[in-house]
């Protein structure tokens, strides 16, 4: 049912029980579901076996004077047809032909916005996703991330909220100094399996092109920070690390923009220590009385808040643990007034999980419980040719996103890049998930991001051979729409807004591509059951208009998880 139509049989239902409540001190909470089996009926509602204690009567009599009032009154006529009573005092309700047909009209009159809400209207929210260390290229892990953080993103911005998509560069630490020696040995030419070449170094061909620029002095940008321009000094270590930096940055950024992925901010761990943000988390921790010294560190009571363990902040040395700054970034999060904070990240930061948010209850700011939230995603295997794919000549060691985009394109990065990102939330971020390349290029119904967008240009190839104004549809008759497939065709397209809601509160992305698959082949099944352009006038307008609302939900589904709906393939 549309949003609407389940607003209007609530009232009906708190209608119909007012008089029985009057004089109580009972409160009725409606919730309509659907029927287990469907030839029950359209809705279900268990009010009458939730009240009928409170009001000391017999579910089945307490049924029977809900649905006698509800038929009664004159506000069900064209919304529900006939109501019966199940069970022990379950009511089903059948919604009228009418009330089903008119999604046609709803999709038509708002198009692209079909499905949007405002559930979240006021609320800020910030969603940080990839946050790939400026080390290397963007593995295949990387890409689902961007995958399941943008199309999270956009669901959020569909229900109302106001969505900051962040990056947050981890700039500072060991992996930057290795990086930085990887290159000034490649430099001193050195490369690896040689003697000289450090054990804990990058080894991509993605090094020797760093400082192949670095020697030419070439400067280098990325989409957030300053140019920089290398020295050309094999001994200047800190021009290295800052050209190196920049330099994979602005790969990451060339990655991204193949991928369709665009942020609103980028943030970098160095400046939580350049502000003071690293030593302010600190102070507030120590300030708790949530911290204590123990051979030579700093420990933080994480067991106060349901960790399992103590966990250490500062080491013997005086370096902080990793989770520190974690803290310091995420109070940031909060001051900057953010509703709700969500991390897309790797399953193998479950563990930072329970010590960050302890450390932000520890700071007694007022920061809810259980901020932020988390989307855990589980490795990306790779396949291709019936092997699996590991290693990657440009990264050494992992199959980059740019590697995954070409691949699946078969040379055509739009193709590529729709492949790489249906697939990868295709399945629940917490499971595994195995990407066949040769799956992604095949032209079939094997391929689930072919099969969605064929079902499009299916539509738009039968609307090239209509001769009418869609214009015109606005108005039509809707009533010819009584096959099987239409009828599931239009409850498919009125699943959608409540699709988009139940996504977005459960923070499944995936949610979205099971239903573009679940309508395309409901459009599919439509296409060889029926024929759209008959001789009947009546019966080929309703088509057609169920046919334009068709191809426009598929739009809206296909835009919202950033992938392409093609007019021919």
């Amino acid at each position: 049912m549309l949003a609407q139509q389940k607003q209007d049989i609530t009232a009906l239902f708190q209608a119909a029980l007012a008089p029985i409540l009057a004089g109580t001190d009972v409160t009725a909470n409606v919730v309509l579901e659907r029927p287990r089996d469907p030839s029950h009926g359209d809705v279900a509602c268990n009010i009458a076996m939730q009240l009928a204690k409170q009001l000391k009567m017999n579910p089945r009599e307490l049924a029977t004077k809900l649905v006698d009032a509800l038929l009664a009154d004159p506000a069900r006529q064209g919304l529900i047809d006939s109501a019966d009573i199940a069970g022990p005092g379950f009511i089903n309700l059948r919604v009228s032909a009418a009330a089903k047909q008119a999604v046609v009209k709803t999709v038509l009159a708002q198009g692209a916005q079909f499905g949007a809400a405002q559930a979240g209207s006021g609320k800020k929210v910030i969603i940080e996703f990839v946050s790939a260390n400026p080390t290397g290229p963007l593995h295949v892990g990387h890409g689902r991330q961007a995958a399941l953080g943008d199309a999270l993103s956009s669901l959020f911005v569909s229900q109302g909220y106001d969505v900051t998509r962040e990056f947050y560069y981890n700039d500072a630490g060991v992996q930057i100094q290795t990086l930085a020696n990887s290159v000034q040995a490649r430099l001193r030419g050195h490369k690896p399996g040689d003697a000289a070449w450090p054990e804990s170094a990058y080894n991509g061909d993605y090094i020797a092109d760093i400082a192949a620029d670095f020697l030419l002095k070439k400067t280098v940008s990325a989409s957030d920070g300053s140019p920089a321009t290398a020295s050309g000094d094999i001994d200047d270590i800190e021009s290295i690390r800052a050209f190196a930096v920049t330099y994979l940055r602005n790969e990451q950024d060339i990655d991204l923009q193949a991928f369709g992925v665009k942020f609103d901010n980028y943030y970098l761990e160095s400046s939580l220590y350049a502000d003071g943000k690293v030593d302010a988390a600190v102070e507030m921790l120590n300030n708790s009385g949530k911290t204590y010294e123990e051979e030579g560190a700093l420990w933080l009571r994480t067991e106060d808040y349901g960790d399992d363990k103590n966990r250490v902040m500062r080491k013997k040395d005086g370096t902080y643990t990793y989770f520190v700054p974690d803290v310091a970034y995420h109070i940031v999060k909060f001051q900057r007034g953010f509703n709700q904070a969500i991390n897309v990240q790797g399953s193998d930061h479950h563990g930072t999980i329970a010590r960050v948010r302890a450390g932000l209850q520890a700071v007694n700011l007022g920061i809810p419980q259980g901020f932020p939230d988390y989307v855990l995603h589980k490795m990306v295997t790779v396949m291709k040719g019936g092997e699996e794919v590991k290693i990657s000549k440009r990264a050494g060691s992992y199959v980059t996103v740019r590697d995954l985009i070409e691949w699946s394109g078969g040379g055509d990065i739009t193709k590529g890049r729709d492949a790489v990102r249906f697939f990868l939330i295709s399945r629940k971020a917490d499971t595994e998930f195995v990407f066949d390349v040769d799956v992604a290029l095949k032209t079939s119904d094997e391929n689930p991001v072919y099969y969605v967008q064929y079902a499009h240009a299916r539509i738009c190839r039968m609307l090239e051979q209509w001769t009418g104004n869609e214009a015109d549809l606005a108005n039509v008759d809707l009533s010819p729409l009584t096959a099987p497939t239409e009828a599931t065709l239009l409850a498919t397209l009125a699943a959608y807004p409540e699709t988009l809601a139940r996504a977005q509160a459960e923070l499944g992305p995936h949610q979205i591509a099971f239903y573009l698959r679940d309508l395309a082949a409901n459009l599919h099944s439509f296409y060889f059951a029926e024929r759209v352009l008959v001789d009947d006038e009546a019966l080929k307008a309703a088509r057609i208009a169920l046919m334009v609302a068709t191809r426009q939900v598929l739009r809206n589904g296909l835009a919202l998880i950033g992938v392409s709906a093609p007019n021919k393939m």
